[in-house]
């Protein structure tokens, strides 16, 4: 995306705020020239919202769908669903001010490595809870074992990690199947450009680049 932009405005400046995993989607607050991207670090700390679709009755070493997934049993050995009001009650338990434990596949550093580096390498990863706030989760849907959230976090929150700890709080497992960041502080999926040719157009206009 910032090398498409940078094609586009001919700007070298710019940064983005918020870095999306492969597989989510949303948006991307992008800053173009050297005062926008200046306030990067502030858009930052914004507040984000998301749409999740969590996958129930599976883990994923990747907590999302891109890792290898492992079968979650109970203690017969059998297959467990849960019913709406055990979901409730344990949705309820992740929101506020909370300590999560980052995926292991992320890009916080270990001794001056990327986690998700050392974890590809076969090293054993251990990283230490970090206190975030989760201010609102909304269910928008459930039909087993697909589990449709909005979630309203602060900075530094790991909504892959919401899925991993909502499916162990239920003793069935989850992993994070879908991601779509729908807001960043006051920047909305609803005014932003897409990646197509129309995008292309608004912003040449935007700054009648021709």
């Amino acid at each position: 995306m910032i090398d498409m932009l940078r094609k586009i405005t001919g700007e070298q400046r710019i940064g983005h705020a918020g870095t999306l995993d492969p597989l989510a989607s949303g948006v991307l607050v992008v800053g173009v020239g050297r005062d926008a991207t200046r306030k990067l670090g502030e858009v930052v700390k914004k507040e984000k919202e998301y749409i999740a679709d969590i996958f129930l009755g599976m883990e994923s070493v990747t907590d999302d769908a891109e890792g290898e997934k492992i079968p979650h049993y109970d203690g017969r050995h059998n297959e467990r669903t849960v019913g709406i009001a055990e979901v409730e009650k344990a949705v309820k338990n992740f929101t506020g001010k909370i300590l999560q434990v980052p995926p292991v596949y992320s890009a916080i550093k270990v001794k001056g490595q990327k986690a998700y580096e050392a974890a590809r390498q076969g090293k054993d990863i251990q990283l230490e809870p970090r206190l975030v706030e989760i201010k609102n989760i909304e269910i928008l849907k459930y039909d087993w074992p697909h589990l449709i959230l909005k979630v309203t976090t602060g900075p530094g929150v790991y909504i892959r990690a919401l899925a991993r700890d909502i499916g162990r709080e239920l003793k069935v497992g989850a992993y994070l199947f879908d991601l779509e960041r729908t807001r960043v502080g006051q920047f909305t999926k609803d005014e932003a450009l897409t990646n197509n040719s129309s995008m292309r157009l608004t912003i040449n206009e935007k700054y009648q680049l021709g």
